[in-house]
């Protein structure tokens, strides 16, 4: 069946399936310093994919919606469609990365106790800049209501992911987060959670996630890198669609 693209962006294609919903495909795809480095990379799609699935329904566990409705077993997810809100969020347990470029005064996986919530704008073309709650506000992105609404919400995300990922002995370090609303208004965790968009280190302080890409451009190092996040997480990849 034919489904219309509707997005394509570094890492996923959107397709319209509905007037609801939406197919989130995760590409085989994966870049680096802002999209400067390119590459293929056969299976990551899929495992991309395993992993938002099965990490969506650790969220919703926990009392937190999400846009997944389905997961047919490949690189694609049926989503509901949302509004999306053009923010950011970075929930960082540990510092690490750019905040310590920002803040040198950290020491690297300096434990940050509670967690420190960022804001960052969503255009590509500017970085992702990191911007103020007052910069929200004023600006009318989201009201104080909403804007509060989802600052608890990164928070219970992250204290459900971050449980979760210790009692597989892992460290969730840091992980991005996006939000819209959905036909009832109600704010709803969208966009993917994988290797893409979190740092987890295992007990060795090795990286299951997309910085070892970025630290070593090997594609066989980050494949392995998020099939041992899967199979950490309980997760059969090893017969698995890459289709």
């Amino acid at each position: 069946m034919f489904y219309k693209l509707i997005y394509e962006g570094k890492s996923k294609r959107i397709y319209v399936k509905n007037a609801d919903e939406l197919l989130m495909e995760f590409k085989d795809e994966v870049t680096a310093g802002d999209g400067a480095i390119k590459a293929s990379a056969s299976g990551k799609g899929y495992l991309c994919a395993v992993v938002s699935a099965h990490l969506f329904k650790v969220v919703e566990d926990a009392g937190v919606k999400t846009h997944l409705i389905e997961y047919d077993g490949s690189r694609t997810l049926t989503v509901k469609k949302l509004k999306m809100v053009p923010i950011e969020v970075i929930v960082r347990n540990f510092s690490y990365g750019s905040l310590l470029k920002r803040m040198p005064l950290y020491r690297e996986l300096e434990p940050l106790v509670p967690p420190l919530v960022e804001f960052h704008y969503k255009d590509d073309s500017l970085h992702d800049p990191l911007i103020l709650s007052e910069d929200i506000l004023r600006a009318g992105v989201l009201s104080v209501r909403d804007l509060s609404r989802v600052t608890e919400l990164s928070i219970l995300v992250n204290h459900a992911l971050s449980r979760y990922f210790k009692s597989v002995g892992l460290k969730l370090v840091d992980i991005k987060l996006e939000f819209g609303y959905d036909q009832t208004g109600d704010l709803v965790l969208a966009d993917e959670i994988s290797g893409d968009t979190l740092r987890a280190l295992d007990e060795q302080g090795r990286h299951l996630d997309k910085e070892v890409f970025r630290k070593t451009k090997n594609i066989d190092v980050l494949l392995k890198a998020y099939r041992d996040l899967a199979l950490r997480l309980g997760l059969n990849v090893e017969a698995g669609s890459t289709a």
